[in-house]
């Protein structure tokens, strides 16, 4: 690794861990529920620093990494809808405080931060020291996608967890929740609280999360820094798309779909290397091609809404925020795509 290699490896670190730090000890210091405006103008804020990145990407490391960080960060993006689904479920499933809830994220997805370093690490050195390991993991994503095509959602049980069996073995588990306290000293001994055990359940799911997205991202860059980056900025818009999202997922029909075709068409690239090298820039106009199509036909092929007069201004009130982030990365998708084939220091869809 060259010294500038180096440097911006370390000044990322530094700007990731500010960040975070400025979230949690300003902007969130005190607990409170995450509105859908609060929600949205966040999502807007990590997009926007997530594509000023990729302008630095482009002006430090040339194009190609340029199309290659968006790609990675498009496709990560989208992956963690299904996550969403998930953190939807395990919040209803341990009644967590709406107040509490970001506490949970923001500590699951700093976790997540490690394990996904950890596995890219892991990722990389296999794929320098085994070429065939790519064929492993491009026939592992075809079949993902290929499931999440034919085969009905199976019902997530988070009662079920070994990660929650294993932790009632290690120490005891309070009755209730402790505000946003992950433990507790009750009869002089120190006690998880059922905060705490969401926290562990987000984060094991996470790692399940992980072994579909980052070989993913690996057919679209084997540049370590790319695929990490790509990774830490689509991480961190989690925590708002949840909380802007969670209201109105089930209207996002066809994105599961989408989300299928785009793992299964990384396989195949995977698959296809040493015969054809699909060129970036068609990588780029499949998967956003593909996302954009099954965000509008899911925002425009919406089901009804519910009897309730309350749930209805509920759900309006949601999906009046949701649709408008949804509209606008789909035209940031549909711009960016367009800038590919005018641009002349952009490839070309022929270049090989």
């Amino acid at each position: 690794m060259t010294s500038d290699r180096l440097l911006l490896w370390v000044v990322f670190n530094i700007f990731v861990l500010g960040v975070l730090a400025v979230d949690l000890g300003v902007f969130h210091r005190k607990a409170h529920a995450v509105t859908v405006r609060e929600a949205t103008t966040w999502c807007f804020v990590w997009v926007a620093l997530g594509l000023l990145f990729n302008i630095g990407v482009y002006i430090w490391l040339g194009s190609e990494k340029a199309l290659e960080f968006f790609t990675g960060y498009l496709i990560e993006y989208s992956l963690s809808v299904d996550n969403i689904f998930v953190f939807i479920i395990i919040f209803s499933y341990f009644a967590v405080p709406s107040a509490h809830q970001y506490r949970v994220l923001f500590w699951g997805i700093l976790g997540a931060l490690v394990m996904r370093g950890a596995f890219i690490a892991a990722g990389a050195l296999l794929l320098e020291k085994f070429h065939w390991v790519i064929y492993v993991f491009g026939a592992f994503l075809v079949f993902t996608g290929s499931k999440m095509l034919i085969k009905e959602e199976t019902t997530l049980r988070p009662e079920d967890n070994p990660v929650i069996k294993l932790l009632a073995r290690l120490m005891p588990v309070s009755s209730q929740y402790e505000g946003q306290r992950f433990f507790v000293k009750q009869n002089r001994r120190w006690a998880a609280t059922p905060l705490f055990v969401v926290l562990l359940v987000v984060e094991s799911t996470d790692l399940i999360f992980a072994v579909d997205s980052v070989p993913a991202i690996f057919a679209v860059s084997r540049d370590p820094f790319v695929v990490y980056t790509s990774n830490v900025f689509a991480i961190l818009g989690l925590r708002s798309l949840y909380f802007l999202l969670a209201g109105v997922m089930n209207l996002f029909v066809y994105l599961r779909y989408g989300l299928g075709v785009v793992l299964g068409f990384v396989g195949f690239k995977m698959l296809l290397v040493d015969i054809y090298k699909i060129p970036i820039g068609l990588s780029l106009a499949v998967v956003a091609g593909t996302l954009i199509l099954s965000i509008v036909a899911s925002l425009l092929l919406k089901p009804k809404m519910p009897g309730s007069v309350g749930v209805r201004f509920s759900f309006r009130t949601l999906l009046a925020g949701s649709n408008t982030f949804w509209l606008w990365f789909a035209i940031i998708c549909a711009v960016i795509v367009a800038v590919v084939f005018v641009q002349p220091g952009f490839p070309s869809i022929g270049s090989k």
